[in-house]
């Protein structure tokens, strides 16, 4: 008879959700390696201050019970215990921390240090976002391995069309050669495959230095002098500092500094890649904007 269908229907209904419950998350990360957790990520370890705010824009910022020195926004995670920096984990304490997903900085973290916390089992997420698509893209993947997926493809959605919005307001714009200082001893800028030349190219710059061949090239003064680039940027020590700029002032030959086009942006707004890339993009377009006024 169909009534006794009902308990055997009900236990299948029942498995299936158990299943789903606990069914394993993977995603792809910066590395092309395959991540996967058998469930959401509830204790998190983020290695670079740009991954901390990564897990947040991606909603999982209850989740984050370690960072690394520098990790200073949202303001919440600067409670959060450190494990040391990004150059040096204190290893001990990171396992003390139990995480069951670690967020690893491909390029900035030592590879002996993220070798072996894999060796000891650990799950590693590797971020190394060089475009704005990879940004909004490891938000998503993020949220989908601490189950916050609403929250992070939102975020993530924002940052998309806030580019897009300042991509048509400048994408007539007339060039502007640019030289953007990422150190000062030694000197040093982005070549066209950083992400802060994608920030450039959106606000209608020129990147002197594009051609390059290593991400972060080292130059000389003599190198700058030699492209005279139409404005400087630069970030410096701190959110404030701009003496960076006050070495170029001697140096009046150089167009910048003859159209007082020597510009400063807060580092962590341009030098991390997060969301807040694009309140520093609207901060170097402005400046840019005022480069081209003064011709």
């Amino acid at each position: 008879m169909i009534p006794t269908l009902r308990a055997p229907i009900s236990a299948v209904l029942l498995a299936a959700f158990s299943l789903s419950a606990t069914a394993e998350v993977c995603v792809t990360d910066d590395r092309d390696r395959e991540v996967c957790l058998d469930q959401s990520a509830e204790r998190i370890v983020a290695l670079s201050p740009g991954a901390t705010e990564l897990i947040w824009a991606a909603g999982a910022g209850d989740a984050v019970v370690g960072v690394v020195s520098y990790s200073d926004y949202p303001e919440e995670a600067k409670s959060v215990t450190s494990v040391g920096s990004h150059t040096r984990v204190d290893m001990e304490k990171l396992l003390s921390l139990k995480p069951d997903l670690v967020i690893a900085w491909a390029t900035g973290n030592p590879k002996e240090q993220t070798d072996r916390l894999q060796e000891l089992g650990q799950t590693l997420y590797f971020t190394e976002p060089r475009d704005f698509d990879t940004i909004a893209s490891n938000i998503e993947r993020l949220a989908t391995l601490a189950g916050t997926e609403k929250a992070g493809n939102e975020r993530a959605q924002t940052f998309r069309a806030g580019v897009d919005e300042l991509r048509e307001r400048y994408s007539d714009a007339p060039p502007v050669p640019v030289f953007y200082q990422v150190w000062d001893e030694p000197l040093m800028t982005i070549n066209g495959e950083h992400f802060i030349h994608e920030v450039v190219e959106l606000c209608g710059g020129e990147n002197v230095f594009a051609d390059l061949d290593r991400l972060v090239p080292r130059i000389d003064r003599e190198s700058v002098l030699a492209a005279d680039p139409e404005a400087i940027i630069a970030g410096g020590m701190g959110e404030e500092n701009r003496d960076w700029l006050t070495a170029w002032e001697e140096y009046e030959s150089l167009t910048a500094t003859s159209r007082d086009n020597l510009f400063f942006v807060p580092p962590s707004t341009i030098q991390r890649p997060t969301p807040r890339l694009l309140e520093g993009g609207k901060t170097m377009c402005k400046k840019l904007e005022q480069a081209r006024d003064r011709r």
